[in-house]
């Protein structure tokens, strides 16, 4: 049995940075110099369990790991949290802080403070954590740490006094800064003899043992074999088992005490029943006022996801209910599409998250699917007074009913190099965007802010953004709310029909360039038929731009070698009218690429 440590030798920390700052590469180095993974089980990011993580080289999940460290003859436990550095996945960020006591911010030495440096922090503000600014990447020839502590002063108001300079590849400080760890993060509050209250951060679902839950224990303590009950569902559950987590195999115990973080098996079969946010207490003494949880996660973009084949809708559904136990900030519900089937409309907190989902989903359970362009949701006031909310674009009333369509907003922060401010000026009036702010950190680095509607971020924003600035610019943006704007529903027609998938809202002003692109773009992916096929664009019953897909020739007049006209004539009127009637009652395939032209309309 191990001896066991008191609440005052504990340390919960997360570590937050920019993405591509070491975060995942620090997590490596301590958990090594902790002997928590052996050197033959050592692996790079070994945090990182996903294949996807490790193929794009990102932080998806936040994990978590218990260490034991030893310090002057003194036993510690170090749990540590490493959290993703993606603007998409800033609620995994802000889950882990809440179960934190403090946070390790990491810059990085050569590359400086980063948009999504200075959100990590607030955050971590906003969570009273005891912040440890860390200079990472100390041993890069362009490493400039002075540099960087004056901005992480000057851009985020923090005392960079205490700081630790460590290199994550190399290990160089890293002993230094386990003992500034054991220093300087305070040990867990909490009373150990008052009834348990554990906060549940995050859950996944094993094949073997059900739903998983991963709490931090506030008060009291979880016993194996005790009743729990289930604060949001009122359900009590027995434990089954108890674990300590550790990124090759987790680590049994008979108890998780105050202060710690454990996995809690409860044998449950379904993943409604544990909620990411929620609270375990004892069923026998609940404790009266659950852990103060955080706001659950708000989607930003919708697409339509739908199975090709049509047949796989349950297993699409039984996949999602799954990935949503994974990752609390994925909502789905049935929709039908005319082109397309049933399938679900899908709500993600950006792009990356909407790419992350569908890799998953083809990876993690064997599906073939096909996603539409992504929207974000627009309140509508009709004209009778009421407000509706809208996700798809077919929803939208008809224009007579319309009194104003207000649009979400963003505050967009973007740090960039002083050279490609000319550039990202130019990009974001393009895009709508409200300049209201521009302040220089220093001579080479510009910090820039901008209102700007969400719609226009959805689509390519990121890609340009990087293109624009050779990469060097980092973005972040947080919702601001409704504003008015003046935007239409511009529906696609194909020989005739409205292809309900393919509408999308656009501003007045860019509709009719918008339209012009788009037909010409799908005239290219459909294939031709035999007979002419129209593509409009139209808003309302107004078409506002056209374009046709020739017809396929056949050749109708090849046996007629020379000889009296008219029989030509005869056999094309035939033909002619032919196609006449097939174009009456023929089906035109739209082909899957034309969902995702939409996405390249700007460029």
């Amino acid at each position: 049995m191990a001896k066991e440590i008191p609440q005052s030798h504990i340390r919960n920390f997360s570590i937050i940075a920019h993405i591509d700052h070491g975060k995942s590469t620090l997590a490596d180095r301590i958990i090594q110099h902790c002997g928590a993974v052996s050197d033959r089980q050592m692996s790079a990011q070994v945090m990182d369990t996903m294949d996807i993580e490790k193929e794009r080289g990102i932080t998806i999940k936040a994990q978590s790991v218990r260490l034991n460290y030893t310090k002057n003859g003194e036993e510690y436990i170090l749990n540590l949290i490493d959290t993703p550095g993606h603007v998409d996945f800033s609620y995994e960020v802000s889950r882990s802080l809440a179960s934190s006591d403090g946070a390790l911010l990491i810059v990085d030495a050569a590359q400086g403070v980063e948009a999504q440096t200075i959100a990590n922090v607030y955050i971590a503000i906003e969570n009273d954590l005891e912040l440890l600014p860390v200079v990472n990447k100390i041993d890069l020839p362009a490493a400039d740490p002075d540099r960087v502590l004056g901005e992480l002063e000057e851009a985020i108001g923090i005392d960079a006094t205490e700081h630790n300079l460590v290199s994550a590849k190399t290990g160089l400080g890293v002993p230094e800064l386990i003992d500034a760890i054991v220093e300087r993060v305070p040990a867990p509050q909490g009373d150990e003899n008052a009834p348990c209250k554990a906060l549940i951060y995050d859950s996944w679902f094993d094949n073997y043992l059900g739903a998983l839950a991963l709490v931090r224990v506030f008060d009291g303590s979880i016993k194996k074999g005790e009743m729990m009950r289930v604060m949001g569902t009122k359900q009590d559950h027995q434990v089954l088992d108890l674990m300590y987590p550790n990124p090759i195999a987790p680590i049994k115990t008979k108890e998780i005490r105050t202060g710690e973080i454990g996995i809690v098996v409860l044998g449950l079969k379904t993943v409604d029943a544990i909620q990411v946010g929620d609270t375990i207490t004892t069923a026998k003494n609940p404790t009266a006022q659950p852990v103060a949880g955080f706001e659950p996660a708000k989607p930003f973009v919708f697409a339509g996801i739908y199975p090709i084949e049509t047949d796989k809708f349950e297993d699409l559904r039984d996949a999602l209910n799954k990935l949503k136990l994974n990752d609390s900030s994925l909502s789905f519900e049935p929709e039908s599409s005319m082109a397309l089937g049933s399938g679900f409309r899908t709500g993600f907190l950006g792009m990356l998250h909407m790419e992350v989902v569908k890799e998953r989903l083809e990876r993690e359970f064997d599906l073939d699917l096909i996603a539409t362009a992504p929207t974000v949701v627009y309140r509508v006031k009709k004209t009778d007074g009421t407000e509706v909310e809208i996700q798809n674009p077919s929803e939208l009333p008809e224009p007579q009913k319309i009194d104003t369509i207000y649009e979400p907003y963003v505050k967009a922060t973007i740090l960039t190099p002083q050279e490609f401010v000319g550039n990202l000026i130019t990009l974001l009036t393009s895009r709508r965007g409200i300049q209201i702010k521009m302040d220089y950190l220093n001579e080479t680095r510009v910090l820039m802010e901008y209102d700007i509607p969400m719609n226009e971020i959805v689509m390519d924003f990121y890609d340009k953004l990087k293109s624009t600035t050779k990469g060097y610019a980092s973005f972040d943006y947080e919702p601001i709310g409704f504003r008015p704007g003046k935007l239409v529903k511009l529906d696609i027609r194909v020989a005739g029909e409205i292809v309900d998938s393919l509408s999308i809202i656009v501003p007045e002003e860019k509709a009719r360039s918008r339209g012009l692109a788009f037909v010409n773009q799908l005239k290219e992916l459909i294939p031709r038929q035999l007979f002419e096929v129209a593509i409009q664009a139209s808003i309302g019953n107004n078409v506002i731009a056209r374009s046709n897909v020739k017809s396929m020739g056949k050749n109708v007049t090849a046996k007629c070698y020379g000889g009296d006209i008219t029989r030509k004539r005869k056999l094309l009127e035939k033909q002619k009218a032919g196609k006449k009637r097939m174009k009456a009652i023929g089906k035109v395939e739209v082909p899957q690429e034309a969902f995702m032209a939409v996405l390249k309309l700007d460029s």
